[in-house]
């Protein structure tokens, strides 16, 4: 696994050209991925410091920027929201890259489960054409069995709740019961909870629900997300699924963030990728030694390779216990 994943992660030509993978390297690499992500739970209760990524499909280059910026995994934890595949050129590099960091480093590498991770979409939108022009469609399907594995949510610190879309009114009632009750292997449906988890948008200024304008989910106001934080005694929520200008956007008065990490995504929106960084403080108070913890958030920039500036730091203290 170290030589494979050096070979990825260290590639002379950092993404400029496709890498010769080997197709039992990959098969092997999918049934480790799967045997470590159903050892864990559909839900994840993570910790921080963690670092919390969005959409990256299939932009190798940007992927191996993304890790020069924010740090080795063996050094930082990391929690990616899905869409690992489709729209960019070298999905095989993006997720052999990802899952061999899964499997290297299970208790600290994350990876949720996007609305591309599913056998309709990835048929349709490059991933499917990709395997089957480098190698076959047997190998497709072995992606496939790992995407239908996927945890679909985390929860960081009891404070942050995380997943690709949004919110759906499935799990405005018994949140972790209804995710942990999603059954593994399977594939997306058309509607209810995991698909909102997977499809949902934000949209202002409307209340309550309303239909998605992709066809398929829902969108949601601000009112939801202040019921649904209320509701579960979290403070923020982090989400991917949508192109955002600066790689982050708020919502909800700061309550709600979408982060997207494909800078300048499919060539053509001269957007930035974003990361969101959490950071974790341990303290302990004099009198009674019980210990504190303070968790503040900023944002990492990936600025297109076009721009002058290649990275930046935003701090924005958006948490704190």
């Amino acid at each position: 696994m170290d030589e494979f994943i050096e070979n990825l992660a260290s590639s002379k030509d950092k993404g400029v050209k496709n890498l010769t993978l080997k197709e039992q390297d990959m098969i092997s690499l999918c049934q480790m991925t799967k045997h470590v992500v159903m050892s864990q739970s559909v839900l994840l209760e993570l910790e921080g410091p963690l670092k919390v990524c969005g959409d990256t499909h299939g932009q190798f280059r940007d992927l191996l920027r993304l890790f020069d910026l924010c740090g080795k995994p063996d050094t930082t934890n990391f929690l990616f929201l899905g869409d690992y595949v489709d729209r960019g050129k070298q999905s095989l590099e993006v997720i052999s890259l990802l899952f061999g960091y899964k499997v290297k480093y299970p208790t600290t590498f994350f990876l949720l489960r996007g609305n591309h991770e599913c056998q309709a979409i990835t048929r349709i939108y490059g991933f499917f054409d990709e395997c089957k022009r480098r190698f076959n469609v047997k190998l497709w399907k072995c992606f496939l069995d790992v995407f239908n594995c996927l945890p679909v949510a985390a929860v960081i610190e009891n404070q942050i709740f995380c997943c690709h879309g949004g919110i759906s009114p499935d799990n405005l009632e018994d949140l972790k019961q209804r995710i942990r009750s999603i059954p593994r292997p399977t594939d997306v449906p058309e509607d209810g909870i995991l698909c909102d988890l997977l499809w949902a948008d934000p949209l202002n200024p409307e209340t309550g629900f309303a239909p998605n304008e992709r066809g398929v989910s829902y969108v949601f106001s601000p009112e939801i997300v202040d019921r649904f934080l209320s509701r579960f005694g979290l403070d923020l929520m982090v989400r991917a699924h949508q192109v955002v200008e600066d790689g982050y956007e708020f919502f909800a008065n700061r309550s709600f963030v979408t982060i997207f990490s494909a800078p300048n995504y499919c060539g053509e929106f001269d957007n930035a990728g974003g990361i969101f960084c959490l950071s974790r403080t341990v303290s302990y108070k004099p009198d009674t030694n019980e210990e504190e913890i303070d968790l503040e958030g900023s944002f990492q920039i990936l600025y297109p390779e076009t721009r002058k500036r290649s990275s930046a730091r935003r701090s924005n203290s958006i948490l704190r216990k």
